[in-house]
């Protein structure tokens, strides 16, 4: 890790008066929780396919059996927690340093670890709403439901069929939400890429608005991504080393 960069990025955040984290998988995966895309991640598990709305709607029964199969190599670890990269977010927030917290994580860590300011651009697997009246309810109850052999899970309401509140495949992104983290980026002084290949779009995209806004771009990630070249640091290190020490450097 560039210890410098590191250094450097900090006196940004100190004189920064807005400053935003965006955040992707490989936040995450130090939790316990797989990768998707990189080699050996789920998609090389699963079929991305069984998880396209257009299935959804013709074969819920069939979908939801899918879910639970992905659910529990996603969740089945009972030691998932937050971890240090979690942590250390969570602390540039409650100091003032970061001003939102955008992710394309659907996990809930970022807020399991203190965060308050988070845009979920693919939803949260915390909640299930109803395709037909729109009430939501808590994950955990429904996908219990769904267990026990109710394929696919209705509305205790309306008896219309359940969804989990995760962006699938063929779904846009909440419009809302996308809104809000696009005026963040064109807001921000300091942006944060962190543990995203910043290849899915149209989230990948935010650190180019945020550049074209005059941020100054940061990229934390191990491997190369979308966006290395244009950044103004390019931190190759592990986000649960990275992050403490930028907390470390602004304390």
């Amino acid at each position: 890790m560039d210890a410098s960069a590191i250094n450097a990025l900090a006196a940004d955040l100190a004189e920064a008066d807005h400053a935003v984290v965006f955040t992707g998988a490989g936040v995450s995966t130090a939790s316990g929780i797989p990768d998707f895309r990189s080699e050996g991640g789920i998609w090389e598990r699963f079929d991305q396919r069984d998880f396209h709305y257009r299935r959804f709607q013709a074969e819920p029964a069939d979908f939801w059996a899918d879910r639970l199969d992905l659910q529990e190599e996603l969740y089945g670890n009972d030691e998932i927690a937050p971890n240090a990269a979690h942590e250390a977010i969570a602390d540039l927030e409650s100091t003032g340093h970061v001003d939102a917290v955008i992710t394309q994580n659907v996990d809930g860590l970022h807020d399991e670890a203190g965060s308050e300011r988070v845009i979920r651009l693919h939803g949260t697997a915390s909640r299930a709403s109803c395709q037909d009246c729109g009430e939501r309810f808590a994950a955990e109850p429904v996908t219990a439901r769904a267990a026990d052999g109710e394929l696919p899970p209705r509305c205790p309401a309306c008896d219309g069929v359940l969804k989990p509140d995760t962006v699938l495949f063929g779904e846009p992104l909440p419009t809302g939400a996308l809104q809000r983290a696009r005026q963040h980026a064109n807001d921000a002084d300091v942006f944060l890429a962190i543990g995203s290949s910043l290849t899915v779009e149209p989230a990948a995209s935010l650190p180019d608005v945020a550049q074209r806004g005059g941020a100054t771009l940061a990229v934390v990630n191990l491997e190369s991504t979308g966006a290395s070249g244009r950044a103004d640091y390019d931190v190759r290190a592990d986000v649960t080393e990275a992050l403490p020490a930028l907390r470390e450097a602004l304390s």
